[in-house]
């Protein structure tokens, strides 16, 4: 029974990283995951309910991806750092973000429509936004990283540049911003 949940997951993250949350309906999900109609509201109330699970358990996903991104103590921490960065230019650059992107893709989508998918973001960006922060200190402490005065509006405004360029990449199609992120992120970071 817990199968056909996370294939219902599965199946919605797919879907609405490729095309969007309102553009993606039930009937799309419960075929693609290979479920009949009642499975689904057996684990859900509603798609907002089943959007709330959906975002939560892709941030459960991404954290922990970011944990072991960050877990490398016998690298610096502004090397983590940057392997984070590149990761994500690699894997959300133009087309190929297809199960990878959904705070980028869904963030301005639902943030008005859905008080439980914006909270179920909010709370997803902020640990990221915590993590980030929390690697700053650790690169302040080991010297390879610049010792700001508040670390967590630095992980904020480095979190949305990084946000604002994975859309204007997608709008342009071109790799550019990611590129121009990734320089402006290392000469925020490296001491002078």
């Amino acid at each position: 029974m817990l199968d056909a949940r996370e294939n219902i997951l599965d199946a919605g993250q797919r879907a609405v990283a490729h095309k969007g949350w309102a553009a993606v309906g039930l009937t799309e999900i419960l075929g693609a995951a290979g479920v009949p109609k009642g499975s689904f509201y057996h684990w859900f109330a509603s798609k907002d309910a089943f959007g709330e699970a959906m975002l939560q358990a892709y941030f459960a996903t991404y954290l922990a991806e970011m944990d072991a991104t960050f877990a490398h103590e016998d690298e610096t921490a502004v090397r983590r750092l940057m392997d984070y960065w590149q990761g994500w230019r690699r894997t959300q650059s133009l087309n190929d973000c297809e199960g990878k992107c959904l705070a980028v893709k869904l963030g301005a989508e639902v943030a008005d429509l859905s008080e439980p998918m914006r909270r179920a973001l909010e709370q997803g960006t902020g640990a990221i936004v915590e993590r980030i922060a929390a690697m700053l200190e650790a690169g302040a402490i080991d010297g390879s990283v610049v010792a700001f005065r508040d670390s967590k509006a630095v992980a904020q405004s480095l979190y949305g540049l990084w946000v604002g360029a994975s859309v204007l990449t997608k709008i342009h199609r071109d790799p550019t911003p990611m590129d121009d992120a990734l320089a402006h992120t290392e000469r925020v970071l490296r001491p002078a």
